[in-house]
Formats: structure tokens, C-alpha cells, sequence
């Protein structure tokens, strides 16, 4: 991997990169499968959301993703790590696999869900993760749903701030669970992972919009809440 690739990556990332089998972990999810285990929690909770699209940030191998296409959802996956992304293609050819920073990420459409899945943000190198996050919900369409889960451990992200980070996108927290099962959440602290969903946050009377409103050739107007009158008119 080269350097630019590897600074986007954190020390727990690294940690856990240089300890794991690829082939052993690619495997382990079909044996568990195919014994009847329950795999697919978070394809799950994302489903239930309705979402006609998602984009699988940080996808990894493509469990996730491919789940969810299997339940016909329109999906499109997106990892730094290119032996792990190699693995997502050859497992499901026919889906979208980009291989890009999260921070940096330019996808031409927008996605009624943007979930990061399994442990995504805490391995993301520690001055970036803010910025992954806005980029996150630069891709969220109209009404979609920021979703994360991750373990809560120390020099990981706090649901505190990530919280913060989604206010800075103008996101608001929505549902918070202690897993993906919906398992409830306490503020006592002792829970060990938590699951966020979060969503933009209502415009407030008088805010600026980002959008501009053509009035007549060559003028233009930033359009505001409370023009819904002017707005028709240029309609």
C-alpha cells in the first residue's frame, strides 16, 4: 500500500491489518453462515430503514454491500484497501467498488443511506475523521440516513464526538442502539458499542439555504426559508 493510502489509515487499523488472515476472515463469515448463524445484523438494520440506495462506506470485503444488493438495493461500496476491495469485486463483479479515501470520496449521485459498518470510523487516521464524516453526508440524498456503528474503547471515537462531527455536517442524532439488533441505549457509559443513525438537521426560519434562485437573467438571490411565495412565481 502506498504512503498517501496508508495516512488515512489509523494505528488500530494497522494493529489489526498486520494481525489478520484475509483468506481466514473471508471464510469465517461463510462458515458461520452456512452454520446457521445470524451474519448479517447490519444489513438488516439498514434494510429496515427502506432505503432504495446505499453507498457502503469503507466496505471492506463487501459483506455488507453485497447483502444488501442480494435484498435488491441499489448499492455502491468504497474502501482504501485494495487487496480487501479485490475481494468485493471477485465475490460481486456486478456492483460499484471504489477504491478511494472516505475524506475524498466524489461519487456523481446521492444515496438514501450512507453506512459505515463495522469499526469504519475508528480505523480512519484520527485528524481525518471529521472530515470523512462531512464527506459522509455530502453524499446523503434528501431525507437518507447516516448510519455507523462501532466499538466504543479508549482512543476511539466517542459517541460525544461523533455527535460533534455530524453537527459540524449538519446532521442530528436520530437513534442511537448498543447494537445492531436495536439493543437499548443507556448514557451510563458501560455500554461497548453503539449504533448512531443521524439525519439532516430541519432548516431553521431565516437560514440560508445553499442553493440559488435565478430571478431574471444575469441576477440571481440566495433563496430562503419564507420565500415560498417568490419561489412559485420563478416556478
Amino acid at each position: 500500500m502506498n504512503e498517501r493510502a496508508d495516512a488515512g489509515f489509523s494505528p488500530a487499523w494497522r494493529e489489526w491489518r498486520a494481525g489478520v488472515d484475509l483468506d481466514e476472515y473471508e471464510t469465517r463469515w461463510d462458515r458461520l453462515a452456512a452454520g446457521g448463524q445470524h451474519v448479517h445484523g447490519e444489513a438488516e438494520f439498514i434494510a429496515a430503514l427502506a432505503p432504495s440506495s446505499v453507498l457502503d462506506a469503507g466496505c471492506g470485503m463487501g459483506r455488507v454491500g453485497i447483502e444488501l444488493a442480494r435484498r435488491s438495493i441499489d448499492v455502491a461500496g468504497v474502501d482504501l484497501d485494495a487487496d480487501l476491495l479485490e475481494r468485493a469485486r471477485r465475490r460481486a463483479p456486478c456492483l460499484e467498488w471504489i477504491e478511494c479515501d472516505l475524506a475524498d470520496v466524489a461519487i456523481s449521485r446521492v444515496f438514501d443511506v450512507v453506512a459505515l459498518a463495522g469499526n469504519v470510523l475508528p480505523f480512519v487516521a484520527v485528524d481525518r475523521r471529521a472530515a470523512v464524516v462531512a464527506n459522509c453526508a455530502r453524499h446523503l440524498a434528501p431525507g437518507g440516513r447516516l448510519v455507523m456503528g462501532a466499538g466504543l474503547r479508549p482512543g476511539w471515537p466517542t459517541v460525544a464526538e461523533l455527535d460533534d462531527w455530524c453537527g459540524g455536517a449538519g446532521l442530528r442524532l436520530v437513534e442511537r442502539y448498543a447494537g445492531w439488533l436495536r439493543e437499548p441505549w443507556s448514557d451510563t457509559g458501560r455500554a461497548n458499542y453503539a449504533v448512531s443513525v443521524h439525519a439532516r438537521r430541519p432548516p431553521v426560519v431565516g437560514e440560508t439555504r445553499l442553493r440559488p434562485l435565478r430571478l431574471a437573467a444575469g441576477t440571481t438571490r440566495v433563496l430562503r426559508l419564507g420565500d415560498e411565495e417568490l419561489l412559485k412565481q420563478a416556478e
